[in-house]
């Protein structure tokens, strides 16, 4: 039996309907496979890599903190630990916005504005977690693995940061000479 929304339409109708369908919409169990396909409409393609390096190095760094058996000093060993952890989990959060269909169901510009201060607090509370653990650790290859992997993430963070207020600075810019242009029409004289 046809869905309810293929009811009453000719067969040509309903792969036409099958073809406007974007190939990475959730399936509706209409005979395809059911469950949502990958999106990727959460913004270009380094960025979605940025994304995954971001979620790669601080799952690497988190696992090699983990590794780490015994510390003289654990009080920068725990807070690293809790960081990079916050890290890979916000970051996997913002990538699977930004790679399934609910990121065009959320108003985008929200969307947005959290990646870009998630971003810039993870990186800053990254880079600072790390420091701190270059000054507590024991010098074991756990802990410098995970301190490299931690200094690394913390730069990919930064680094994306960097990029999107490079794009919103750039957009800022394009709509700035709209602006002007209409505050100038709006002080003319009506008479001149």
């Amino acid at each position: 039996r046809p869905p309810p929304r293929y009811r009453g339409l000719l067969e040509s109708e309903k792969s036409a309907v099958r073809l406007l369908r974007p190939p990475c919409s959730p399936a509706r169990g209409d005979g395809e496979r059911s469950g949502v396909q990958p999106h990727y409409g959460g913004g270009p393609g380094p960025r979605r890599v940025l994304k995954g390096l971001q979620l790669l190095l601080s799952l690497l760094a988190f696992i090699c903190e983990e590794v780490v058996s015994q510390c003289t000093l654990c009080g920068g060993l725990y807070f690293f630990e809790f960081v990079s952890c916050s890290a890979f989990l916000l970051s996997l959060l913002i990538l699977i916005v930004y790679c399934t269909p609910f990121y065009e169901k959320v108003d985008t510009t929200k969307v947005k504005s959290s990646d870009f201060y998630i971003t810039l607090g993870t990186g800053c509370v990254f880079l600072l977690a790390s420091i701190i653990f270059v000054s507590t650790h024991d010098r074991t290859s756990a802990e410098i693995a995970a301190i490299v992997f931690g200094f690394l993430a913390s730069f990919m963070f930064l680094l994306d940061f960097a990029i999107m207020l490079y794009e919103k600075r750039q957009e800022s810019q394009l709509r700035k000479p709209e602006n002007t242009t209409r505050a100038e029409a709006l002080t003319e004289p009506l008479n001149a």
